[in-house]
């Protein structure tokens, strides 16, 4: 259920941000999409998510879709072909670092490390001004990546500790450098992320050998409550990642969120924050200009969500990211 007190808030943050310094129309946000070729990110984008844009004040600069060569369709393993997958991800993003926001339309949260892996190594030709890497005598040297984790599940598992091998409870051990080394350089992301440049935000169901290596860790944690009620604990982090890193990417997978918002999830977790709850965290979150990218994984969709309630939750979580970028101007 959405919270009276959370839609009032979010509605505020969304209206100041339309009209910009004594009722001048702020500058018109340039975004890039990209997604993944499965249904899913289809569906974010063709039921509205352009329209909802434009309304906002957004131009989209440019909308891509992830596609694998004939040869690489033919190849097996779907771990190898979601790592050739990810590789693809990584090339769309790169070359769309130029825009104010890339939003990434996501089919599950293996696509993290083609996400990483764009932000790692911008297209040169993509004129972003994020603290591009320096040019030295061994070519250019990738950005500091940081991440901002926002799920119910840490996915910080490796094959010595998960339960279930599921590689999508992997996903930011594998970007850690702690396993699974030649997936991830199949991605593009090189070099692995340290755990301090990561952030884990709303997760609350962890494995009881996940939960060892994140101890041993340097990932920071920002809990549910953080997210609903603490915006200056938000923002203190993503204040700390700014100083790590160069460009900071926002991953959120749908299952992060109060069940009943996502009822066809197979992985929901009880007592997560409601979709206003978190797109106004969202919004606290960008208005740091480092931070340069959201990625929404994970939808349910047809069948899984017949009144189409966590479609609109995914909208309002871009609506969250969108608003805080206009609060920068």
């Amino acid at each position: 259920m959405i919270h009276a007190a959370s839609f009032v808030l979010l509605s505020f943050v969304l209206a100041v941000t339309v009209v910009a310094g004594g009722g001048q129309t702020a500058r018109s946000l340039n975004i890039s999409i990209v997604r993944n070729r499965s249904e899913g990110p289809a569906i974010m984008e063709r039921e509205g998510l352009k329209a909802r844009l434009a309304g906002q004040g957004c131009t989209i600069v440019s909308s891509t879709v992830v596609q694998l060569t004939p040869e690489e369709d033919r190849q097996y393993g779907a771990w190898n072909k979601t790592a050739l997958e990810s590789r693809h991800l990584g090339r769309l993003v790169g070359a769309a670092s130029g825009a104010d926001l890339t939003i990434g339309l996501l089919t599950n949260c293996s696509d993290l490390l083609g996400m990483l892996a764009g932000l790692q190594h911008p297209d040169p030709a993509a004129g972003s001004d994020r603290r591009p890497g320096a040019v030295g005598l061994a070519g250019v040297k990738p950005r500091r990546v940081g991440l901002v984790w926002i799920d119910a599940h840490a996915d910080f598992n490796t094959p010595e500790t998960t339960l279930s091998g599921m590689l999508g409870g992997m996903p930011v051990a594998i970007a850690a450098g702690m396993c699974l080394t030649r997936h991830r350089l199949i991605t593009g992301l090189d070099p692995a992320l340290p755990t301090r440049y990561i952030v884990m935000a709303g997760v609350r169901d962890v494995d009881p050998l996940e939960q060892e290596l994140l101890d041993r860790s340097e990932c920071q944690m920002l809990t549910v409550d953080d997210l609903r009620r603490r915006p200056e604990a938000v923002s203190r982090q993503i204040d700390r990642l700014a100083g790590l890193t160069d460009v900071i990417y926002v991953h959120i997978d749908m299952d992060v969120l109060d069940p009943a918002e996502v009822t066809g999830h197979p992985l929901t977790a009880p007592e997560g924050p409601t979709s206003v709850e978190l797109a106004a965290a969202l919004t606290a979150m960008f208005r740091n200009p480092t931070v340069a990218a959201l990625g929404i994984a994970s939808l349910p969709y047809g069948e899984r969500d017949k009144g189409g309630l966590s479609l609109k939750a995914a909208y309002r979580l871009i609506d969250g990211a969108v608003s805080g970028v206009q609060a920068r101007r």
